[in-house]
């Protein structure tokens, strides 16, 4: 899970864009982004992904020009 700051007044469009710019790319460091949520409001997005590593998101969102501020990984699932 990955948390974007900054991103007051997002859109659904522009939400949609941003994810899809990554998922565009995400097979170059073998990512799967799942889903994003936003909140306009405060301009926090989070997104999940599955991916080899935290670095491996962070080079995506970094060339898809809205890098993460904060990357956690889960590895135990329920």
């Amino acid at each position: 899970m990955d948390v974007h700051h900054g991103m007051v007044g997002i859109t659904p469009e522009g939400l949609r864009e941003a994810h899809n710019a990554d998922v565009a790319i995400q097979a170059d460091e073998k990512v799967e982004f799942k889903k994003a949520w936003a909140d306009p409001e405060s301009g926090t997005v989070f997104c999940l992904s599955e991916a080899p590593s935290a670095d491996a998101v962070k080079r995506i969102h970094e060339r898809t020009g809205h890098p993460a501020d904060e990357i956690h990984p889960v590895p135990v699932v329920a």
